[in-house]
């Protein structure tokens, strides 16, 4: 079993490239998006609070996220190998997914794949993806810019947890969708 950390900003196509991966592999997409999604559509209590932070460009809290995601990965024991597409994104995240990942499957990360997208890139991404995703997080420039730089402010020490085990790759994500998947599966490989 592989559990691959899918890392990158808002727009950078981590969820398509995610995808590209379970195809690929036959691994399970554990997307915090998706399970704000579910949350949000099914009006769940964690789901209503989800929104409200999502709706102001805000990160939702540690806490939330991460009490859905042990529940997700508690469901997939028995899956090839995992993809988290948006978690962690803090630290704390970070070392929670550590004690789930070590608790549930007595396992670990093995890498975290970081795609690279310039700011401007993603927020003209995201304002095209926001004319038909119906998502109000991605139809305000303003939101949008603060979504990024909440994403760099809050996920640099990310980067610092993962590189200090020699588990963070930077992968270019800009070009082709295969182009990007192919430089992904290319880190992937090296790890057998």
């Amino acid at each position: 079993m592989k559990n691959i950390v899918l890392f990158g900003p808002p727009g950078s196509g981590k969820g398509t490239q995610a995808q590209k991966l379970v195809e690929k592999y036959d691994w399970v997409q554990l997307s915090t998006g998706d399970m704000f999604r579910y949350n949000i559509k099914n009006k769940t209590d964690l789901g209503q609070l989800a929104k409200s932070y999502m709706d102001n460009g805000a990160l939702v809290p540690d806490e939330v996220t991460t009490n859905m995601l042990r529940a997700e990965v508690e469901r997939n024991k028995d899956a090839k190998g995992l993809i988290f597409d948006g978690y962690p994104r803090t630290t704390n995240q970070a070392e929670q997914l550590d004690k789930i990942l070590k608790e549930v499957l007595n396992r670990e990360v093995d890498v975290c794949l970081a795609l690279e997208v310039e700011d401007e890139r993603l927020v003209k991404r995201i304002l095209e993806r926001g004319k038909t995703s119906g998502r109000t997080d991605d139809s305000s420039e303003e939101i949008i810019r603060n979504r990024i730089r909440e994403y760099y402010q809050k996920t640099d020490e990310v980067s610092q947890h993962y590189r200090e085990d020699d588990k963070w790759v930077t992968i270019d994500g800009v070009g082709g969708i295969n182009e990007i998947t192919d430089r992904l599966v290319h880190a992937i490989e090296k790890l057998d």
